[in-house]
This record gives C-alpha cells, sequence and structure tokens, in this order.
C-alpha cells in the first residue's frame, strides 16, 4: 500500500496527461505532491527528506513547465530525483561514513560490511542508471512514450531490481532465520 501511495502523484499524472495533455498532467502532480505530504503531516506529524526533495523538484520544475509552456522541465524531473538518491547514498558513505541503505533496513536484516557497502553502491548505481534511462526515453521517443516509461518502465525496473537484490540477499535472511533457532 506505501508503494502505491508513493506512486499516488505518478499515477495522478499518468491519467491527466492521457485526458488532458502534459501541462495539466504537471499542475496536478505538483498539487498531488502537496496532497500527499499534508497527508503524511496529519497521519504522522513528520515527512520524510525524499518526498521534501520531491515537492521542491516538482514545485521548481512543474513550475518552469508550466510558466515556459516547455515540456522539457518536468521530463527533467525525474532524472534529477534519481541523481540526488545516488549523490546522497554515495556521498553519505564517502564523507560521513554513513550506509543510508543500512539506516532504512538495519531493522529487517543484518548484513555483514562488505554486503551492506555492495548494496549502497548498487542502490547509487541503479538510481543513476534511471536518471540516465529516464533522458534517454524523453528526448529519443515521443511525450506519450516517455509519460508510459515513466510509470510502467520506472516501476518495471524497480520490481526487476529489487527481485534480484532480494535473491541476492536471500542467503543473509536464511541465515538469520537459522540463528534464530
Amino acid at each position: 500500500m506505501k508503494f502505491l501511495f508513493d506512486l499516488f502523484p505518478v499515477i495522478l499524472f499518468f491519467i491527466t496527461f492521457k485526458i488532458y495533455g502534459i501541462y495539466a498532467a504537471t499542475a496536478v502532480a505538483i498539487a498531488a505532491t502537496f496532497v500527499q505530504i499534508g497527508w503524511v503531516w496529519y497521519r504522522h506529524r513528520k515527512v520524510d527528506t525524499m518526498l521534501w526533495v520531491s515537492l521542491v523538484l516538482i514545485v521548481i520544475f512543474g513550475s518552469a513547465t508550466l510558466i515556459l509552456q516547455d515540456e522539457t522541465f518536468i521530463k527533467w524531473k525525474p532524472s534529477v530525483l534519481y541523481w540526488l538518491f545516488a549523490a546522497a547514498l554515495l556521498l553519505a558513505h564517502a564523507i560521513f561514513k554513513k550506509n543510508l541503505i543500512r539506516t532504512m533496513m538495519k531493522e529487517q536484516i543484518t548484513l555483514p560490511d562488505p554486503v551492506w557497502s555492495r548494496l549502497n553502491a548498487s542502490w547509487a548505481a541503479f538510481f543513476a542508471l534511471m536518471g540516465v534511462a529516464n533522458l534517454y526515453v524523453a528526448f529519443n521517443y515521443s511525450t506519450e512514450t516517455w509519460v508510459n516509461f515513466k510509470l510502467f518502465g520506472f516501476m518495471g525496473l524497480m520490481l526487476v531490481f529489487v527481485v534480484l537484490q532480494g535473491l541476492m540477499l536471500g542467503k543473509y535472511v536464511e541465515h538469520d532465520e537459522d540463528k534464530e533457532t
């Protein structure tokens, strides 16, 4: 359910694009992100940094798209967001010696330090490549193809990546369960 909630603005963007076009979809995505953050704040009294960053980016790139009537700006937004995620993972590790993936997942799984480092690096690489893939599709195919890819392509790539990560981490989960018995 959280996954669908995280995709709420993207799903509304997709639906609105299909009915009304890119500019209406951009306005809806901006509004939906505000609603999403409002709901999270109402429910938890705390909003994840990732959602704040997404809001700032959709407001900046979405506003530029609407004001200048140029869809190029909204097409850049996913790439910038993914590259910020990749940079955060790498910089936190390199500068602050903090593994953000470990911070997020340490309650679910116990891993040796080298595995945490590989996991962090693989997520950073994945986000960097997602940013490149977004720009490739955005500027080599129609806007309609880009919008479809934004929802279904990214979701499919994310699913494949998470399954591969799960397969890689499976032996550690089984190892933890063996220790408990």
